[in-house]
């Protein structure tokens, strides 16, 4: 199949390298996040991915997933956000760094992961904050650690996760450094906004 060799480089009989398995797994992780597998099946398809032995055997996990989920994108490992009284947006279709630096001083940061392009399991936020506010709007899969992130007069505003807590978990989001006389919120997407429904 054309999907076969596009994804993985390769004929089907090719002996699969480490670069063939991640690619792979990266696809299936995004797939999980986008809600297109269970966690049942991620797990089942990440030990297949993990011991196969050739492309056609890692081919296969992901017929049923569509090629985009499958393109390739640069990830930073470092993107740095600094502001002085000013406000920062990351959304659509943003790919998420390795890393991100923030230095705002009565600023506000919003960081919405609803389509984000997510390839690696762990994003590491360093935050310097005085007033203002840092707000992560999240998704099913993605999980927001702030247990290391020194607070100064503020707090941390974060919904429970419901049933949301069921859907395997495709981003660890951790929170260091320290925020001052400011909020951090961490919100699912508000019903129907910003979206509008389909013509029809």
């Amino acid at each position: 199949m054309a999907g076969e060799v596009s994804r993985t480089g390769g004929s089907p009989e090719v002996r699969a390298s480490h670069a063939d398995r991640d690619r792979i797994v990266d696809v299936l992780r995004v797939a999980a996040g986008d809600g297109r597998l269970t966690m049942e099946e991620l797990d089942e398809r990440l030990e297949a991915a993990l011991s196969a032995r050739t492309v056609g055997e890692l081919a296969v996990l992901t017929t049923d997933l569509p090629e985009v989920v499958g393109e390739t994108v640069e990830v930073e490992d470092v993107v740095r956000i600094e502001q002085q009284g000013a406000s920062t947006r990351r959304d659509d279709a943003w790919v998420v760094p390795r890393r991100l630096e923030i230095r705002s001083s009565f600023g506000e940061v919003t960081l919405d992961f609803t389509d984000a392009v997510i390839t690696q399991d762990t994003l590491h936020i360093d935050l310097e904050m005085g007033g203002g506010a840092l707000k992560l709007v999240t998704r099913p899969g993605v999980v927001v650690d702030t247990g290391s992130l020194v607070l100064n007069y503020s707090k941390i505003k974060a919904r429970r996760a419901g049933a949301a807590a069921e859907a395997p978990v495709v981003l660890r989001v951790r929170i260091t450094g320290e925020i001052s006389f400011g909020q951090v919120v961490v919100r699912r997407p508000r019903r129907g906004f910003g979206r509008r429904k389909p013509a029809g």
